[in-house]
């Protein structure tokens, strides 16, 4: 088999090399993101691994032509693939999951920062300003914190927060015998009336698509502070940029925010973002911003590849792949 590599990081190749020695495929890569103009990387090749560049309508007509048989996202989302078309075209779509380990402990770290104002102590070490103003924290453990959505990584999260002995209240259609000797299930309405913060281990779907809006924030107790790890499309941007002006949120911490696929992995040190949103949130003192980071481990990464290779592998075999997603 051969398989055409697009937004190959220089931390990833030596991984990919191992891989493909192991499973004894052949590899076309190329550090570009996958475009019309760059069809040259797939020819012979079978099977395509991405990252998060948009895979539209015109770009599989090209694959298809070329012989692609299947595409595997290095990603736990698949939202950027237009799956409607790859199904109509019978191209297999997979994409890959990872240790939980990494985003809940990155989770439990930016909860940490959060409550303990860690992104102003810093900033003000960095000028010599030693003053206890306006960064007097709280206490984990005389807080009720809601955890919304209990799947792997949601479920991590929570057994991490219950060594701290605080209270712990969940929300998931689908509840888990494991995750009540730990947290107590309740309602979403119950979650916003009662937390102080909240965080959040959704999937990006149609209807947890703005779930945090300005009707939901309303319901939130005064001070709420909002701490997001999952996809930006959970949280309506403007609405929470409102609620932290007004102090209705005192505080939050988001690894992800909409839109970000244009600018995240991108070095911008020196341009225009575009982005009114984010640079407005950067600028709060109480808003932590990380760029889609809380994945990234030696582990993961391993896993990411891993499983990609493999599930490359098992389509174009016409063997049975766990990680299909059509």
């Amino acid at each position: 088999m051969k398989l055409a590599v697009f937004n190959l990081r220089e931390d990833e190749r030596d991984i990919f090399e191992f891989y493909a020695k192991k499973y004894q495929i052949e590899l076309s890569v190329t550090v570009e993101a996958p475009t019309i103009n760059n069809l040259s990387i797939t020819k012979g090749c079978q099977a395509v691994s991405i990252i998060t560049t948009p895979i539209d309508e015109t770009l599989l007509d090209a694959w298809k032509q070329q012989g692609i048989l299947t595409i595997s996202t290095r990603t736990v989302g698949y939202d950027h693939i237009d799956l409607f078309h790859a199904k109509e075209l019978e191209i297999s779509i997979s994409n890959v999951s990872y240790t939980p380990h990494t985003v809940a402990e990155y989770t439990v770290m930016s909860i940490l920062m959060t409550i303990r104002k860690m992104k102003t102590i810093l900033s003000r070490y960095q000028v010599q300003d030693y003053s206890l103003l306006n960064i007097r924290g709280r206490e984990l453990q005389h807080m009720t914190i809601g955890v919304v959505g209990t799947g792997k990584i949601g479920e991590m999260v929570i057994r991490n927060l219950s060594g701290f002995g605080c209270k712990i209240l969940a929300f998931d259609p689908y509840e888990k015998e494991q995750v009540k000797a730990y947290a107590e299930y309740t309602t979403i309405d119950q979650i916003w009336k009662n937390c102080d913060l909240i965080t959040f281990h959704t999937p990006a779907r149609e209807d947890t698509y703005h779930m945090v809006n300005k009707e939901s924030i309303e319901k939130m107790k005064d001070g709420v502070m909002i701490i997001n790890m999952a996809r930006g499309s959970i949280i309506d941007t403007d609405a929470l940029i409102t609620a932290l002006e007004q102090g209705k949120v005192s505080a939050a911490a988001l690894d992800v925010i909409e839109d970000e696929g244009k600018i995240y992995y991108k070095d911008y040190k020196y341009s225009v973002t575009g982005n009114h949103d984010m640079a407005i949130l950067s600028t709060m003192p109480n808003v932590l911003m990380t760029p889609h980071t809380a994945f990234f481990t030696d582990e993961a990464v391993d896993d990411m590849i891993h499983y990609s290779i493999e599930s490359c592998i098992n389509e174009v075999n016409g063997k049975e792949n766990p990680r299909r997603i059509l």
